[in-house]
């Protein structure tokens, strides 16, 4: 159980580039425990995107193959419809018949189809309402969580140019998405531990933001197929 004045006791790296920050957090939350595979291999393993970085259910995939209980709290209204949540219905099919009907859509079928072999391969999809207590629901039970969110929005930084090398600029910039995990919390606030060794809001990787926050960041990870929390753990805690 988590003592709310101490976070979780996760080691995060320094992100070797721009576009290691999910496979970076994976394997925190892998040596959180006591999985000891080296940042090197997860980087070479976990699939990246032509475009430089990955996506959340890449990550899940990675810890599916690892025998982990992954599940993925999705906010992603781009890949799925609430309406899919509710009663039974097969999401496998719902993303099949999506594709078929957006062919053009190069990332949704990226998504699309990590997505099928996440499912197939025992993953679970969850669409609940992202608030405070659900957050801190796992982290009581000393489970971290690793989530997808909008780098522009919890730095509150210039928009990004780039792929493999970013640079900011307000103009022709875009959105840019990034991984972070939530170790802890407080009454008020979320323990994040960041990747990115130089970023915007703190001067170290371990750093405290305000629930509201740290929400609206989660929720504005949409713009960048992100928008998700995953929550990986062994198979026998927390089940």
């Amino acid at each position: 159980m988590l003592d709310t004045a101490n976070p979780l006791s996760l080691n995060i790296k320094k992100q070797p580039d721009d576009v290691t920050c999910g496979p970076t957090c994976l394997q925190a939350v892998y040596n959180y425990f006591g999985d000891d595979i080296s940042l090197t291999d997860v980087i070479s393993e976990v699939k990246q995107l032509r475009s430089g970085g990955t996506l959340g259910v890449l990550l899940g995939n990675h810890a599916l193959s690892r025998g982990y209980k992954v599940t993925i709290y999705t906010y992603n209204l781009s890949t799925f419809d609430p309406s899919w949540f509710k009663g039974d219905v097969d999401i496998s099919a719902k993303l099949k018949l999506q594709l078929a009907a957006k062919p053009k859509a190069k990332k949704l079928k990226t998504a699309t189809k990590a997505y099928l072999k996440f499912l197939s391969n025992g993953g679970e999809i969850k669409f609940e309402e992202l608030t405070p207590s659900l957050l801190k629901s796992f982290l009581s039970n000393g489970v971290p969580v690793l989530t997808g969110l909008s780098a522009t929005f919890l730095y509150e930084s210039p928009r990004e140019i780039g792929d493999f090398e970013i640079q900011f600029d307000d103009i022709k910039g875009s959105p840019s998405g990034h991984f972070v995990v939530i170790n802890g919390f407080d009454h008020k606030e979320a323990f994040v531990a960041d990747p990115l060794e130089s970023n915007p809001i703190s001067e170290k990787q371990y750093y405290k933001v305000s629930f509201h926050k740290l929400i609206n960041s989660i929720m504005l990870g949409v713009m960048t197929y992100d928008a998700n929390l995953l929550i990986i753990h062994p198979k026998n805690i927390y089940a």
